[in-house]
Formats: C-alpha cells, structure tokens, sequence
C-alpha cells in the first residue's frame, strides 16, 4: 500500500452522523502524533461547513484538513478516494442502496474500509461475495463499527477473556437512557430499519449460502426466553432486542469454530424496558413497524411522517443537543460455562454449565457520541495493529 496515503477518510462527512465523526477525529488527531485525515463527499460547501462548525466545537484547527470530492453516482470518484486512503471511514447510508458500491472501490483502490451498518442483510452479504476479493487485495472490510455492534462483540471478547474455565453461552441486556428530552435517533436510521424489516424474508437463503453446514448442536443449548420477562440480573422487564447484535456475535463465533478450530459461544441479547407502559409501547410500536413495513404505502408514510409514527424517536433533523449530552446506555452481560477449560476446544461436555460471570458496561449517548468513538477507534486499530488482525 503506498505511503503517501491519508491514513482515514471520512466518507460521507457532511451527513447527520457523518459530521460526528469528524469531530472525533479531529479531537483524536493530535493525540496519534502523525495521523493524517481527509474528508469526502459530494458537495465542497457542506464539506467546508462542516469543518467549520467541528472547528468550533473542538476547538482545533481544521482550515487545513484536505477536501476531496466522491459520489456513490461515479464509481470512478469514489475508486479514486480510495487510492488516496489507508481506511476509510463510510458514514454513508443506508448501506443496502450505497454500501456494495464503496464496499467494491475500496477493494479496488487497496483501502480497508469500515462502516456503521446496523443492517444484517447488508452486512452478510458483503461478506458472502467480497471476503476472498478483500483478503487477495490485503484490504479489510469491515461491518457494523458503531454502536451496532462493538459493544455487544467487545463484551462477549471480555467475559470470554475473563472467564476462568470455558464460555458456553452469554445474554447482554441493553439498557438505554434518557434525559428530561427523551430518546431521538435521525431519520437515516429509521430508513435503513424500515427497508431492511421489507426484505427480512431475503436473508434465510443469504445466511444458508454464508453458511452452507449449521454448527453442531450443543447438548447446552441457550434457549431463548418468552416475548416479554423480568429479568432476574437487571430486576426488569425485558424483551428481544432486533438489532444486528446477534448477526455479527454470531458471525465472529463462526470465525472461531470454522477457521480456529474453537468452541463457538452462543449469544441471545435483550433490550431493558422500564415498566409496563414502556414494554406496552414497545410491543405496541413493533408489531405497527412490521405491518406498515410489509407494503409500500406503509414504507413511505414511516419515512414521509418518521415523527408521527414514531412518537418523536426518529425526526428529521436529529436529536437535540440536550438530548445528545443527556444520553447514555447500559449492557449487562451474563456469561455462563464451565469452571474448568476443556481439553479438546471443540468438546460439547456431558456435565451442565456450573459457572457464571456477570460484566457491566456503560457508556455515552448511542448515536452521535459512542458510534463516532468506536468507528474512529476501530479505525485506529487497523492502522496501528494490523499485525493482530486476522488474516485468513
């Protein structure tokens, strides 16, 4: 790869979340002495604009960081970026319509490229038809960066690590809080939620193609728990959480039991809801969501009227900035196994799990503040550890 690339460019820097993202790269650059970055997009102006306001915000000074100019129209454009980037940072959605194309130029212009997808669909399909593309260009593509879904991955890494004997199985539960304000989420992800829910069907043959064998059945199955429980780890009611958490838990333990040869960790996760008025406006907006997302008309009035059907949780225009710093998450992850390590990695044994370990997480507002720092971190990591990463 040649050296006198940018080490990341932000793609897509000057959408809802895109311009979070620069703020945190500009808040890091001067701690990774020697760090070089760009940002693209379609639209000099915004772009300028968009610097101008992280200026202000952090206090660094940005007139000097390099403009350049993509569009996911102009394969060749973005092809170009690439060759000039070491990674790149896609906050470009919804990755089902503008994600395979940079997903492509990437591997072509020799970047890895990383992305904040919370779309299990795109996510695997990725992986079905560019894994081998990107290993022979030396390049890695990368999914679900942000808050979907390093928290969950890094937690099952860390009770795993923690763990004195072996993991059989772990359940997060997802906590996430509010201020005076509430919840809001911008509009790019309700959109991506609501075509992803359209084409829900699609991804039973997708995941048989992944992967053509099933794991082997373990004798300690985690059975998943009813539509609605009180939890007795966190004292509240619960529910199954629907985002990509499990598809990408799940693909990293398939990496483990097909490549390393060692024993897969199953993993169900949950969302915290508080009382029973929050779990009835839960179920009640969930089975609106699938309905209204099983035809076209009801696509387009979700994306058309987001505030109305949702109740103000996804708006035009985002979440306020009271909302953003008043913001923060929980997980709880509850890892049960064996005391001691097995012999053969791979063993399913007779004897019941007889040990479990409890690890807490927290961090800041989901959105715009913990998917900047993991993108950028995950970034990082593959410029100074690359040496770590796998490379099968």
């Amino acid at each position: 790869m040649a050296t006198d690339r940018y080490d990341i460019v932000i793609f897509g820097a000057s959408g809802f979340t895109g311009q979070f993202v620069v703020e945190e790269v500009a808040r890091i650059a001067d701690e990774e002495r020697g760090l070089t970055w760009a940002i693209a997009g379609r639209a000099m102006g915004k772009m300028q604009k968009v610097l101008e306001q992280a200026s202000k915000k952090t206090g660094k000074e940005l007139d000097s960081i390099p403009v350049l100019i993509a569009d996911t129209t102009s394969e060749s454009s973005m092809v170009e970026m690439c060759k000039q980037a070491k990674v790149i940072l896609n906050c470009v959605g919804p990755y089902r319509f503008h994600g395979e194309m940079m997903v492509k130029a990437a591997i072509e212009g020799g970047a890895s490229h990383l992305d904040i997808s919370g779309e299990p669909q795109f996510l695997e399909n990725m992986q079905l038809k560019y894994h081998n593309r990107a290993k022979e260009s030396g390049v890695y593509i990368i999914g679900a960066c942000g808050f979907d879904s390093i928290p969950a991955e890094m937690g099952v890494v860390f009770v795993n690590k923690q763990f004195t004997g072996e993991v059989n199985s772990v359940e997060s539960y997802l906590e996430i809080m509010a201020g005076p304000e509430g919840l809001a989420l911008n509009t790019g992800t309700l959109e991506s939620a609501v075509h992803g829910v359209a084409h829900v069907g699609e991804i039973k043959t997708l995941r048989r193609s992944l992967f053509p064998e099933r794991l082997p059945p373990s004798k300690h199955k985690l059975l998943k728990r009813g539509p609605v429980f009180t939890s007795e780890v966190v004292g509240k009611y619960c529910v199954d959480f629907l985002g990509s958490d499990k598809s990408v838990v799940y693909r990293s333990q398939r990496y483990k039991h097909d490549v390393r040869k060692q024993r897969p960790i199953q993993f169900i996760p949950y969302l915290v809801r508080n009382g029973i008025a929050s779990v009835i406006g839960t179920i009640f907006f969930g089975l609106m969501f699938f309905i209204m997302c099983s035809f076209r008309l009801g696509q387009n009035l979700l994306m058309k009227y987001p505030s109305f059907f949702t109740a103000g949780f996804f708006k035009k225009g985002g979440p306020t900035k009271s909302q953003i710093e008043d913001g923060s998450f929980k997980m709880t992850f509850v890892a049960k196994g064996w005391s001691k390590k097995l012999e053969d990695p791979l063993a399913d044994p007779e004897e019941k799990p007889d040990t479990v370990l409890t690890a807490k997480i927290a961090g800041p507002e989901i959105g715009y503040v913990t998917t900047p720092i993991c993108m950028v971190q995950a970034a990082l990591v593959v410029l100074k550890e690359a040496d770590k990463l796998p490379q099968e």
